[in-house]
């Protein structure tokens, strides 16, 4: 477990096996203060005072950027 904020561009960086990890998280969330749950490769972000869950993924190695998973610009309008 370990504490952070959450950055002005909406990420939190993570060190797994010496490389560094950004994972996004969105904008609306910048400057959160979080709780980062690791086990191994299964992370969950956690908002430190609401409990609310930000995100759950697993660490795709293969990638330096870990993106929010939803499509970029803004969401679909409803009508």
């Amino acid at each position: 477990m370990r504490t952070d904020r959450i950055d002005s561009g909406g990420k939190v960086t993570l060190r797994h096996a010496g490389q560094l990890y950004s994972i996004g998280i969105g904008r609306t969330h910048a400057r959160t203060r979080v709780l980062l749950l690791i086990d191994d490769l299964e992370i969950r972000i956690i908002d430190a005072a609401t409990g609310e869950l930000l995100r759950d993924l697993v660490l795709d190695i293969s990638k330096r950027y870990q993106g929010t998973g939803r499509p970029p610009g803004p969401p679909p309008q409803k009508h």
